[in-house]
């Protein structure tokens, strides 16, 4: 007890379908939880597995002596992001580790080693895979580091720390966080990266389900949090603003030079006109629209089966 930390750790694990890696994982998790902490919790987030996920939690928890263990079973599949605001609000920890997947890669020094860095001034830590990122992957995050201001880059990363003023500050902004890392980004605390080696390639059948979500949730954060939707329709505001501006001149030169239908010249003046007219009040209907994007994030978007406290 004398050589554990004093903190209160939480730490909440999003589950998918993970039957074939989930055991070991756990067991990793909640023993350096026991090791390190002398208070702690173990929140499983299951995400509506069709496999025997919860199973092998509840079998797993088995193994705790000191550490909390409980598992929450969403109502259907809602997908990670979601998932995990719902295990985070259940977390009563100073600290917080958020494990996105159950992929053990890491040696598990690595989690006390991003903890230990947290101490040390930065209220979120990450760990991120030191090898090529997947190309999606590394475009997404191009694209979107081209168009935001900022300053923390973006990069895959395997799991974090956060402190619990982070937790405190990003509901305070957010009632549903639809992007955990661009909020945690631009919360203002200070944040760090840290890379680890991968010891274990592990690979897996990624979910359908779970795939579908990713790529959706990739084109909503490029337009919830990056100006390239407006910069884009500003850019074919203007494109066809100029298209207009000579469309007038053409039927100008038309009339005058040629020989057009009568009202000719007149109904394309009008179009020309209307049409620049248009695209003006569209773009200043983006651009309004972006600055309320934050009224959309007002309830809660997430809703749980149950949840079972597995043990004391």
């Amino acid at each position: 007890m004398e050589n554990k930390e004093n903190n209160f750790a939480s730490a909440v694990v999003y589950v998918r379908n993970a039957e074939n890696r989930l055991e070991k994982f756990l067991r990793t998790i909640i023993s350096t939880m026991e090791d390190n902490f002398a208070h702690s919790e173990v929140i499983c987030v299951n995400d509506a597995s069709d496999d025997k996920s919860l199973e092998i939690i509840k079998k797993t928890s088995e193994i705790a002596k000191s550490t909390s263990v409980s598992v929450i079973n969403m109502s259907y599949f809602h997908g990670l992001e979601l998932s995990m605001d719902a295990g985070i609000d259940m977390s009563i920890g100073d600290f917080v580790f958020e494990f996105d997947n159950t992929t053990l890669d890491f040696n598990p020094e690595m989690i006390m080693t991003i903890y230990y860095r947290s101490l040390k001034g930065y209220d979120i830590v990450s760990a991120s895979p030191n090898r090529k990122e997947k190309f999606t992957s590394s475009l997404f995050y191009k694209v979107f580091d081209r168009f935001t201001d900022y300053s923390y880059k973006m990069t895959t990363e395997s799991f974090r720390i956060l402190s619990r003023r982070v937790i405190n500050r990003v509901s305070s902004m957010n009632k549903t966080i639809p992007y955990r890392k661009v909020v945690y980004a631009n919360c203002g605390l200070k944040t760090d990266n840290l890379k680890y080696e991968v010891v274990n390639n592990i690979a897996f059948d990624e979910d359908v389900r779970e795939k579908k979500y990713r790529s959706n949730l990739a084109a909503n954060s490029l337009l919830l949090f990056t100006d390239i939707g407006y910069r884009f329709a500003k850019f074919m505001t203007v494109f066809m603003m100029v298209v207009s501006v000579f469309m007038v001149l053409y039927s100008v030169v038309v009339y005058l030079t040629a020989n057009p239908v009568v009202g000719w010249t007149t109904t394309i003046l009008f179009l020309s006109v209307a049409f620049f007219g248009l695209f003006g009040i569209l773009t200043i209907i983006i651009k309004y629209l972006q600055l309320l994007v934050d009224l959309v994030f007002k309830r809660k978007q997430y809703s749980f089966e149950n949840i079972e406290k597995l043990t004391k």
